[in-house]
């Protein structure tokens, strides 16, 4: 059986001034996502689905190539597949504004990938490090996992996801009983120095213990007529002539929740999860990077 990691790589990071996806973080210059593919291949995972820009192939090849010769866990040669995020997956029934340059989000993102996830999927953000123990916790949770109506979501502590630099984007949860039972998306959330965080769209103030989704999402096959649906229904409904409308895997997860379509089992991972939201975050993911190499948790080399 695949289970797939599953990358979603096309994004250019516009609040962090570039390309952070590709930006050489390690101490021998690995990208933020190299951890990602490294802990999931450890864990059991054996395909490795990038989603990019059709034009970012090349350098995708270049950064990543050396996947092609490494063998999974379970000693099949890890198989490597490409999924294009780009204008020609929108139905032709909706009118892209002419001023509109960027894809549509998360949903139309993973929905990009369908062709070619042929199992039990972990979907990722590529400018994210979520911890070893969260790929393990992941790949036993999507090997046990129904065919249909379950999904499943590692959890993270909003305290340990927010940036001193500006504000972030989380979608945050309630859970119960180890089940979610409603993700919201919050858009502008800042932490202060005090360690206080405060939803600055809803001024509010928010628990530092909120759990909180970095889209780490587990998800079978089965998710993609849904996402197709609930797409094409934002594209009719929503979406309009509205050049920065973005449709939100969280967003859609609930929506599938309250219909009763989808329940989702949050998991817990002890490792602590690091991103770069801003260019001030990079020293301090260096220097946590740095730490775990000499502390033996990776090798010397991711790609070696």
């Amino acid at each position: 059986m695949k289970v797939s990691l599953v990358i979603m790589a096309a994004g250019l990071g516009s609040r962090y001034g570039g390309s952070k996806q590709v930006d050489g973080i390690g101490p021998n210059h690995e990208i933020l996502m190299e951890y990602s593919i490294h802990d999931a291949l450890r864990a059991g995972f054996n395909k490795v689905v990038f989603i990019i820009k059709p034009e970012m192939e090349e350098m995708m090849e270049r950064l990543c190539g050396y996947l092609r010769n490494k063998t999974a866990k379970d000693g099949s040669p890890v198989e490597v597949a490409y999924a294009f995020q780009d204008f020609s997956s929108v139905p032709d029934f909706y009118r892209i504004p002419a001023e509109r340059t960027k894809p549509f989000g998360t949903v139309h993102a993973l929905l990009c990938a369908a062709d070619v996830v042929d199992g039990p999927c972990c979907v990722i953000n590529a400018d994210d490090y979520y911890g070893i123990d969260a790929y393990r916790t992941m790949y036993e949770a999507l090997t046990d996992l129904p065919a249909d109506g379950q999904a499943v979501m590692v959890g993270y502590l909003l305290k340990n996801t927010a940036s001193l630099h500006g504000t972030v984007s989380r979608g945050v949860c309630t859970v119960e009983n180890g089940k979610l039972r409603s993700v919201r998306e919050a858009l502008k959330i800042q932490l202060y120095p005090d360690g206080t965080l405060r939803d600055l769209a809803e001024d509010r103030e928010l628990s530092p213990e909120t759990i909180v989704s970095m889209n780490f999402w587990g998800f079978a096959p089965s998710i993609f007529p849904a996402l197709k649906e609930y797409f094409e229904d934002f594209l009719q409904n929503e979406a309009g002539d509205n050049i920065k409308a973005e449709c939100l895997l969280p967003v859609m997860v609930d929506h599938q929740m309250q219909a009763g379509k989808l329940e989702v089992t949050v998991l817990h991972s002890a490792d602590k999860w690091f991103g770069m939201t801003y260019q001030e975050d990079r020293a301090t993911v260096a220097a946590e990077l740095k730490k775990l190499h000499d502390s033996g948790a990776y090798p010397e080399s991711l790609r070696a």
